[in-house]
């Protein structure tokens, strides 16, 4: 038997469309949990409808939050299977049946996704989304399922703890680290659920998805104790010598991206590397008293413009000897939004996942065309609808890169082998490199002390 449960919060006008779904799967082995989290619109008088069906449950609940009712469900679940449906989407009507006919084929697994079509709020189709094929190209699990309608075998859930109530949002993210660290787990590539995108989702939040992540991701490192410990390199050329005294409010730029190393949980050295000894003058009187920073004086060689930052780690590797870390990450002083919380996430990801390599980067998202001589053409052919995961772009924003020491020793290279990612909110993305630009950083910096 499979156990479905539906979570609604003010979502009358898509809520019996949800109900309907399931209660027309071709699959008729479940129970159906509805759970009303506190709606003050009139989903009572729809929820009501279907109190007499022998399979429903009805709970009532005062704004609990989404995993305190994932673990309600849990719980009650009479299921060996157990999946979500949120109230504002739908299930194809075969969905249950499928999922299910995969768990039951492998013991061995222990959660599964399908693609998915998203909707606007009329149901039109805007795309179909193709999540990667896990049994052909899947070897960096970094990328997690959706939350709502992956089905999951429920005595694996419940050995793993359940949901962490802590979060209000990123269930599927927090479950996906944990999940994936014992037990198998796959994609269907056919698309079982619609997915309604409109202006009160959850996921429209970007920074608060982003910090949720980053807390999920250092507390799942803190709890195994896993060793996180890395040496950040901060390089900086002579010609930038005045740009690093550039303030962005109070703070020069290098004061300000010194400080937010010395505050990262995850660094225990810095090393600011540079050919300029009027930058080492201005940095003695104010940081070499810190144990956790150093100066090191590169040769011109490895300062040339179009010198790899590999010809600048390796004079460092050569002079200092030994460096006892688990990972070294580099930052640029111009990305001033740069914080303490993303150093260590990049660098608690890095670990999480296994990765050789990471960089920071941003979803891409705008059309890219391309000049064949007669005009301009989209560069990457589509159907119009179908988005493939495998395909979707992503922009290489700079800021900061991290390479697992043992990686780099044995390779020399700090971007290869497998490369991960974590992806910077729009303000911790921003590079300034023009007066424009310093303009404003500064407005922005003034926009979130108002905050």
């Amino acid at each position: 038997m499979v156990t479905i449960y539906i979570t609604n919060f003010n979502y009358a006008k898509y809520l019996e469309k949800a109900i309907l779904s399931v209660l027309n799967q071709s699959y008729q082995k479940f129970e159906l949990f509805i759970i009303d989290d506190g709606s003050t619109d009139n989903s009572r008088e729809i929820i009501e409808k279907y109190r007499a069906f022998n399979n429903i449950e009805i709970i009532y609940q005062q704004n609990k939050g989404l995993n305190v009712s994932n673990n309600i469900a849990l719980r009650l679940a009479n299921g060996d299977y157990i999946m979500r449906l949120d109230a504002d989407d739908y299930l194809v009507n075969n969905a249950v049946e499928l999922l299910v006919k995969e768990l039951d084929h492998d013991e061995s697994l222990g959660l599964i996704f399908p693609d998915y079509y998203q909707i606007d709020s009329n149901e039109q189709v805007i795309e179909r989304h193709k999540r990667h094929d896990f049994k052909e190209d899947v070897s960096l699990y970094d990328q997690a399922a959706h939350g709502a309608c992956t089905m999951i075998r429920v005595s694996y859930l419940r050995d793993i703890g359940g949901y962490n109530e802590n979060y209000t949002c990123q269930d599927g993210y927090d479950l996906w680290v944990r999940f994936i660290q014992k037990y198998k787990v796959k994609n269907l590539n056919i698309p079982l659920f619609y997915y309604r995108q409109h202006g009160s989702n959850l996921t429209s939040n970007e920074q608060k998805i982003l910090s949720t992540r980053a807390q999920i991701n250092s507390d799942f490192i803190n709890h195994h104790g896993i060793n996180v410990d890395s040496v950040a390199i901060v390089p900086i050329r002579v010609h930038d010598f005045s740009s690093c005294l550039i303030k962005v409010g109070s703070e020069t730029l290098i004061d300000l991206k010194i400080g937010q190393v010395l505050n990262s949980k995850s660094i225990k050295k810095l090393i600011l590397c540079c050919e300029s000894e009027d930058i080492l003058k201005y940095v003695s009187s104010k940081f070499l008293v810190d144990p956790k920073f150093q100066f090191f004086l590169r040769s011109q060689k490895a300062s040339a413009f179009n010198e790899p930052l590999e010809t600048s780690l390796n004079e460092i590797l050569s002079d200092v000897g030994e460096i006892n870390s688990r990972s070294i990450i580099f930052l640029d002083i111009k990305f001033p939004f740069i914080k303490s919380i993303h150093i260590d996430d990049a660098i608690n990801t890095l670990h999480l996942f296994g990765s050789d390599s990471l960089i920071s980067v941003r979803l891409f998202t705008n059309s890219i065309f391309k000049h064949d001589g007669s005009g301009m053409k989209p560069a990457f052919k589509s159907d119009g609808i179908t988005k493939l995961e495998r395909e979707q772009l992503y922009e290489h924003v700079g800021g900061l890169t991290v390479v697992n020491m043992n990686y780099y020793k044995k390779n020399k290279k700090i971007i290869a082998g497998k490369v991960g990612h974590t992806v910077l909110d729009f303000i911790a993305s921003f590079k300034l490199d023009s007066k424009v630009k310093l303009k404003i950083a500064n407005t922005i910096l003034m926009l979130e002390k108002n905050d």
